[in-house]
């Protein structure tokens, strides 16, 4: 299934999510050195990090939502894009939820923000293995003329699957 939400050419939702989840992933990185160093600038780079991780999330989520109301109802990809979704939000509501326990100027976090970003991260692993089903097993964001031998998407967006050129098994 072709995605419906593009950028030159490409799925903008598969391109934007690596923002968010990259920013989230290191906020927690830089939570693990806070704690093992106790060093309190590590907290405040974590703290910004969520913030901008929350804001690409909200950047890519439209995308996805957009790519979603087209797969057919019915579909296993509808219920697994369903599933990754609402892990989505919940993965951006737990991180939410760990900034904004965060004190003012974000020098200590308390227990209860570094349990919700974990939290955030072990859950933002299993959405984006779903995301990862989406596309890579269901085919949702696939272009319908993909194949080894397609030409660029800058040059010719437009191919249709009945030009593909036969594809040869690896050898």
């Amino acid at each position: 299934m072709e995605s419906r939400a593009k950028l030159l050419g490409h799925p903008a939702h598969q391109m934007l999510i690596v923002f968010p989840l990259g920013l989230l992933a290191t906020a927690v990185i830089f939570d693990v050195v806070f704690l093992a160093s106790g060093m309190p600038e590590m907290s405040i780079v974590a703290y910004w990090l969520i913030a901008a991780g929350l804001i690409g999330a909200l950047v890519a989520a439209p995308f996805g939502t957009i790519d979603w109301t087209n797969i057919p109802p019915g579909t296993r990809a509808k219920r697994i894009g369903a599933m990754h979704g609402v892990g989505n939000v919940i993965v951006s509501l737990l991180f939410l939820a760990s900034w904004m326990l965060r004190p003012d100027p974000p020098a200590e976090p308390g227990a209860l923000a570094l349990v919700l970003s974990f939290a955030g991260a072990g859950l933002a692993m299993v959405t984006g293995w779903l995301g990862g089903e989406l596309v890579d097993r269901l085919g949702v964001g696939v272009h319908e003329g993909a194949n080894l031998d397609a030409p660029n998407s800058l040059l010719e967006p437009e191919v249709r699957p009945d030009t593909r050129r036969p594809v040869r098994a690896p050898r």
